[in-house]
Parts: structure tokens; C-alpha cells; sequence
């Protein structure tokens, strides 16, 4: 089964996926609000950003295990503006959100627990968020010589890959990682 199946990627927190929103990491139902609602308020408790800011932010400091769709963040920070707890201001056509005065003490309150991002990574850590972000950066890197490598380095890594998704299997069966296949 692909990620998401059973697997190593399906054993998040508490028995959550790793996004910890359900089996395989999948949302279900509205549970993730209160998630982002503390996320945005730690983040805004560094710095005032822009939405998608804070969607980049929480991917790269869970290591990739989560990142909030904006459908879960702009109407979380409307919500936050209507407590009182953020406002906006306009910059470049963009809103670039802060904490007021009650948002501080709100963020402080959700930071003495620890940052959201970081328990998410201390529950799910480890080795397997160590894989995790290796097959992403490594994705990441595929997709960066697929788009300005030429032929013949798109086609070194090719082999290169070939020959990882090799050993990663062969790992598997018993065979050990290093050395010669």
C-alpha cells in the first residue's frame, strides 16, 4: 500500500497519521482547527507574516509532516481577527498578519505547553521523521535537475534513483544498506 496505507507512514501521534489528522495523515472532519488556531498564534508570537508565510513556516518546522491547507489558516486568522486576538494590515496587497495585545497573552498561554509544531515532531520523531525528510529532500532535488538539468544529468539521476529504491528494498529483505549490493 502507498503512503498512507499501513506502514510506516501511517503511525502518527496517539494513533494519528503523521499529519496527525487520522489514518495515513488524513483530515477527518474539522479536528484540525484548534491545531492551526495555536500554530498561527505561536508563529505570530516571532513575527507578524502573511498566510501562506505561516502554511511554508509550519511545513518546514514539522519536517514536512504537516502542512495546513489554507482553507484551515485564512479562515482560522478571520476567526482570531474577530476575537481580537490578530489584526491585519494591508502591505503590497497582501495581508500580513500580528498579535494585539490580548493575541500575546493568548500565544503565551499555548507557548508554556511547548510549540505545537514541535510537539507534533516530538511525538512523531525519530528515525522515521529523519526518512521522512530525507525522501522529501531528496524529491526535492529530483524535481530541481528534472527542471534544469540537462539530458544527460536527468538521465544520471534517473540511475541514481533506480539504484536507491534497489538498496531501500534490498534493506528490507535483510541485506545490509552498505557495502555492495
Amino acid at each position: 500500500m502507498g503512503i498512507g496505507g499501513p506502514g510506516p507512514w501511517a503511525g502518527g501521534p496517539e494513533g494519528l497519521g503523521p499529519g496527525g489528522f487520522g489514518p495515513g495523515g488524513r483530515r477527518r472532519g474539522r479536528r484540525g482547527r484548534g491545531d492551526v488556531r495555536h500554530a498561527v498564534l505561536a508563529l505570530l508570537a516571532e513575527r507578524s507574516m502573511h498566510g501562506y508565510e505561516m502554511i511554508a513556516e509550519l511545513e518546514e518546522r514539522t519536517g514536512g509532516l504537516w502542512r495546513p491547507s489554507p482553507g484551515s489558516v485564512y479562515p482560522t486568522l478571520q476567526l482570531l481577527e474577530d476575537e481580537g486576538l490578530v489584526q491585519a494590515e494591508e502591505e503590497e496587497g497582501r495581508r500580513r498578519y500580528s498579535l494585539t495585545a490580548e493575541g500575546e497573552r493568548k500565544a503565551a498561554e499555548v507557548l508554556e505547553a511547548g510549540a505545537p509544531w514541535a510537539r507534533l515532531r516530538d511525538a512523531v520523531g525519530g528515525p522515521r521523521l529523519a526518512l521522512r525528510h530525507a525522501a522529501a529532500t531528496t524529491l526535492a532535488a529530483a524535481r530541481q535537475v528534472a527542471l534544469v538539468g540537462d539530458e544527460h544529468q536527468q538521465e544520471q539521476a534517473v540511475a541514481i534513483l533506480e539504484e536507491a529504491r534497489q538498496r531501500l528494498y534490498r534493506l528490507l529483505g535483510g541485506e545490509a544498506a552498505g557495502g555492495t549490493p
